[in-house]
């Protein structure tokens, strides 16, 4: 019951904020826009969404082996397909995170490893996506003029980075009770592995390259949205636009991030001067692009041998 309550609770999160990311737009605006689609570009934006898939594979695969859970390439690429399907069908990308820690769980690796495998994987990518916003703000305050729009951007980013920063520190700190006490043991047990794969001569420079591809393919992917609708928008202001709004968009509240995305692009390009239709509508297509991505992720589940053997629910056995 507590289950259909959180879902129908974040499936009206995803309502509501599509309907103010829709009210006051210029619907017109729109059906002009989606009726000069280039599909040339929405299959790039496609080629592109699968692409940083496999990229993310590939920073998975180096994490996983330091967390004792050895994924190879196509193993975790095929993972990582599977959980862009479930991403598509609940909350954010916990559905996807929670798919593909059953499904490391079943090579073998216990709980634990699976577990931190994907959390330490998670929470890399958000660090990566933290410092690239602030290392661009100074650019970005360039962009976005309006007094609001500034100060939002700043919060989003000092938040991030802060809860980044503090995590990565929380593995350096040798309290006993942080290695006891069952709520914290485990986050500074990732902790120590994040710091350990990110400081590492061999793994580090690696993560660090395909941690900044992974979010440069996502500005890629808005881009080709843009171009698809022949907007006047930049690669360069998408430079400065997505990755905040991939921060917020990664905030568990909707569904797939449905609706958070659509109202956050939108205000996003009226702060930088660009229509806000235009960004409501790259947002669609934005979506649309991991729908699709997704459903191929689900025909490979449906064609999958471990299919036959996922529970209804996917909980741990044992502890962790």
């Amino acid at each position: 019951m507590r289950g259909f309550l959180l879902l129908a609770a974040r499936i009206l999160v995803s309502a509501a904020l599509l309907y103010f990311a829709f009210r006051g737009i210029n619907f017109a605006a729109i059906q002009t826009r989606l009726s000069g689609i280039d599909p040339f570009w929405i299959f790039l934006a496609i080629l592109g969404t699968v692409f940083q898939i496999f990229l993310g594979a590939l920073r998975w695969r180096e994490i996983s082996t330091a967390c004792g859970a050895p994924l190879g390439t196509g193993q975790a690429f095929r993972y990582n397909m599977i959980g862009a399907f479930f991403n598509q069908t609940l909350p954010s990308t916990i559905g996807g995170d929670a798919m593909r820690l059953w499904l490391v769980k079943q090579t073998g690796a216990g709980w634990r490893a699976a577990t931190y495998s994907v959390l330490v994987d998670r929470a890399i990518g958000l660090i990566a996506l933290a410092i690239i916003v602030i290392l661009s703000l100074p650019w970005s305050y360039d962009l976005v003029a309006n007094h609001r729009g500034r100060i939002a951007l700043l919060l989003v980013d000092v938040g991030a980075i802060g809860a980044g920063v503090g995590f990565l520190i929380l593995g350096y700190i040798s309290w006993k009770w942080l290695t006891t006490f069952w709520p914290t043991k485990h986050v500074h047990a990732c902790s120590v592995i994040a710091n350990r794969v990110i400081f590492n001569r061999r793994s580090g420079p690696k993560i660090a390259v395909l941690s900044l591809s992974i979010h440069i393919m996502a500005v890629v992917i808005a881009w080709c949205a843009v171009r698809s609708i022949s907007a006047p928008a930049a690669f360069g202001q998408l430079f400065m636009l997505v990755p905040p709004i991939m921060l917020i968009t990664m905030l568990p509240i909707s569904i797939a991030g449905w609706g958070v995305r659509e109202a956050t692009m939108m205000v996003a390009f009226g702060y930088a001067g660009l229509a806000q239709a235009d960004g409501t509508v790259v947002s669609l297509l934005f979506g649309a692009t991991s729908f699709v991505v997704g459903a191929v992720g689900g025909l490979i589940w449906i064609l999958s041998a471990e299919k036959s053997k996922a529970p209804d629910d996917i909980e741990p056995t044992e502890e962790i």
